[in-house]
């Protein structure tokens, strides 16, 4: 087909058969369609794209078409159908580049046209066309059962074929994204390529893991020497890292082995070994002798009829004996079937009763959450009592503070009531001198108008009697006269400073009643304030009762939550306990059972394959890691026993199988004439 298109220069004959194909009807067939087109495209004529594109739409088409199924070649044809139109519109935007992909350094240079922005489109463009190859990788070994030799089989070399292409266009779009990365971080900031450098990451991971698996398929390792990449991604952001990097090379033997050369040997030594097996157990029945000439015929010639009769009722005999051991034969085997359906069916009630248990473990362990999470909510109620709690010591706090204000301020009332009580003293002690000097005066006003009157009786009672010394009288009554003038101006001076002193005193008494109003009312509001101090040592000691009884009962029920709680959590360590001390006991069981199975004359004739039986060993050591890690995670922490009990099942599944495994690949070796 690709020599045609060379000597048609063009694909026209090719795209006429394949428009009389129902490739929208036979998955396989559009598999095997891609297949060859893959093949065209990559070493076919270059006109091959150019009378190809017309058709990218009835791709695009018939890839939806076969995405909607989901098993078998639905999926695998999708996802190749798109890497095809993926591959012509990179070669259609970019024709410098080969349908094989193969080109130099010089070359890719002038694909770019030494322009940066070039480089960044074309490096966006060859991660989109790895990008669906990976995925068509991906899917290829994500649909097929590496458990077991698919390399060997039709329908396995069937899906592999194709990847051949792809892992030569991955060696070279690997090898170029490499070098056009070197030169964009060369021209660009290590900011800007943050993107492309995460996108290269991520493919080199999946193209190395692809790689690193491909090359251990048989299938590939007659057909095409797979490189390796290395062990870690280049540094873009050493520019001297270029010189490390080794571009992948995909060397393509130039002649292949057949691979069904392998298969027919095997048959052959097969045939021959059960050959030999047959041969083996005619001498264990009849005898070594049979096996050369089993009917004596070399011996007959010189026997008499006797003897004849002898050996005939002879071999009668043993031919009877042999009867009678094939009937105790397939009794006991009847037997052992009967016992092996008894076990099978005690096994299966025990495995009723194991998944019965199990059930009722996972809905104590549901229960016991139920309670786990209600203990959580109750707790956290406790907690908002205690948050309350605060709150109410926090008022009793600030009712104090205000207790501590009115004390003091009860104690300054106080303080003033005593200034006032002493001021009221001494305005008291003030009118009483005021008072005494007020009668002072009056005193000697009484006492001078009683001289007055004793001197006036006696100038009249002289005059009367004396009237001859009247001049002596009248001079001392001149005398006396100007001693009553100094007395009156005294008496009016005396009487001013008595009104001066009655006005001081009813200003104070006006004083002292002013001050004796306040004084009661300051009496007033200190009784009020002593009510009030009264009420609230009454409030704050009835809030200290309530909050001091409410964390009593808070606290006994918090305490009787943990003890609950506590009961709970050593419950279930036991259960958990006995759940794993079960799944041991029936692992231990199914181990037993493959030894015994191993030894059963029924399991002789399984055979099994070297792949599967290394597949099965890897796959029990990454579980005895496995097993190992969760071990050491339950003995560090008891609770947990939910990761090591599904381990141990499949330990124990696993462990079981390769035995057997192991078993079956024993009888496909050769017996050695020794081991006869």
């Amino acid at each position: 087909c690709i020599l045609g298109t060379h000597h048609e220069k063009g694909a026209q004959t090719f795209w006429s058969v394949v428009n009389r194909l129902p490739l929208s009807g036979n998955a396989v067939l559009c598999w095997k369609f891609c297949h060859v087109f893959h093949k065209l495209l990559r070493d076919g004529h270059s006109n091959v794209l150019k009378d190809s594109v017309r058709y990218k739409n009835e791709l695009s088409d018939m890839s939806r078409m076969w995405g909607h199924l989901s098993e078998g070649y639905g999926q695998l044809c999708s996802i190749y159908l798109k890497l095809l139109r993926t591959k012509m519109e990179f070669h259609t935007k970019n024709p410098r580049f080969p349908g094989n992909l193969q080109m130099s350094d010089r070359q890719l240079d002038e694909a770019g046209e030494n322009d940066v922005n070039n480089f960044f489109q074309l490096t966006v463009e060859m991660f989109d066309y790895l990008e669906c190859e990976l995925n068509l990788f991906q899917t290829v070994f994500s649909s097929l059962d590496m458990s077991r030799s698919v390399s060997v089989t039709a329908a396995g070399q069937c899906r592999l074929a194709p990847l051949i292409q792809v892992i030569l266009d991955c060696s070279h779009l690997y090898d170029y994204t490499v070098k056009l990365l070197f030169k964009l971080h060369s021209c660009l900031p290590a900011d800007t390529l943050q993107g492309h450098r995460d996108r290269f990451l991520e493919q080199f991971r999946k193209l190395k893991d692809l790689f690193y698996r491909s090359s251990n398929l048989q299938y590939f390792k007659r057909l095409i020497q797979i490189p390796q990449l290395p062990e870690n991604p280049p540094n873009f952001l050493r520019a001297s890292a270029l010189s490390e990097h080794i571009s992948p090379v995909v060397v393509i033997p130039a002649e292949a082995s057949s691979p069904d050369s392998e298969p027919i040997t095997d048959l052959v030594e097969m045939d021959s070994a059960s050959q030999s097996l047959f041969d083996s157990k005619f001498d264990d029945i009849f005898g070594s002798s049979f096996s050369c000439d089993p009917f004596n015929f070399n011996s007959q010639n010189g026997m008499s009829k006797d003897d004849k009769d002898r050996l005939i009722e002879q071999l009668y005999g043993e031919i009877a004996a042999l009867k009678e051991e094939l009937e105790n034969f397939r009794a006991e085997s009847a037997r052992g079937a009967v016992q092996l359906r008894g076990r099978a069916s005690e096994l299966e009630a025990e495995l009723a009763e194991q998944q019965h248990l199990k059930q009722q473990a996972q809905d104590e362990s549901e229960f016991l959450r139920t309670e786990l999470e209600e203990l959580k909510k109750q707790r956290e109620d406790t907690e908002k009592a205690q948050r309350s709690l605060t709150e109410i010591e926090r008022r009793a706090q600030a009712n104090e503070q205000r207790y501590s204000k009115l004390k003091e301020k009860y104690s300054e009332l106080v303080q003033n009531h005593a200034d006032l009580l002493r001021k009221n003293a001494e305005v008291t002690k003030q009118i009483t001198v005021a008072r005494q000097a007020q009668g002072d005066v009056e005193r000697e006003k009484k006492e001078l108008e009683d001289f007055f009157q004793r001197v006036s009786e006696q100038a009249q009672r002289k005059s009367q009697e004396q009237a001859e010394v009247l001049e002596t009288l009248k001079r001392e009554l001149a005398a006396s006269r100007q001693e009553l003038q100094m007395v009156q101006d005294t008496l009016e001076s005396s009487t001013q400073a008595g009104a001066e002193q009655n006005t001081r005193i009813a200003s104070l008494e006006l004083e002292r009643d002013r001050l004796s109003r306040a004084a009661e009312q300051h009496k007033d509001e200190m009784a009020a304030l002593q009510a009030e101090l009264q009420q609230l040592r009454d409030m704050l000691s009835r809030e200290q009762e309530s909050s001091r009884t409410e964390l009593e009962m808070l606290k006994t029920q918090l305490r009787d939550k943990e003890s609950t709680e506590q009961a709970l959590q050593q419950r279930l360590a036991k259960e958990q306990l006995s759940l794993l001390q079960g799944t041991t006991h029936e692992a231990k069981r199914m181990v037993q059972d493959a030894l015994a199975r191993m030894e059963d004359p029924a399991h002789i004739s399984c055979t099994g394959s070297a792949d599967c039986l290394l597949s099965r060993t890897l796959a029990a050591s990454e579980c005895a890691e496995r097993l190992r890690d969760t071990h050491s995670k339950y003995l560090s922490d008891g609770t947990a026993v939910g990761s090591l009990l599904p381990c141990l099942a499949l330990f124990a599944h696993l462990v079981s199988d390769t035995l057997l495994q192991g078993s079956a690949t024993s009888h496909v070796a050769p017996v050695e004439p020794a081991d006869r």
